[in-house]
């Protein structure tokens, strides 16, 4: 996963942590947006996405 990449994942993810406790986004979509917040951070923090894998997808330069 690129640095660009990463860097868009975790700006998603405050994003939506910071909608549900303004209260925004509640109930069930606040819920699967935290859920997805936290998909995006962890998928960011190791670098790793499972899906790019199964569609066969690279955000890293090449070197």
């Amino acid at each position: 996963m690129g640095n660009s990449d990463r860097a868009i994942r975790i700006v998603i993810a405050a994003v939506l942590v910071g909608l549900y406790f303004s209260e925004v986004l509640t109930g069930t979509i606040g819920i699967i947006s935290l859920v997805v917040a936290g998909i995006f951070a962890l998928t960011s923090l190791v670098s790793f996405c499972p899906l790019y894998t199964l569609f066969g997808l690279k955000t890293r330069a090449k070197t």
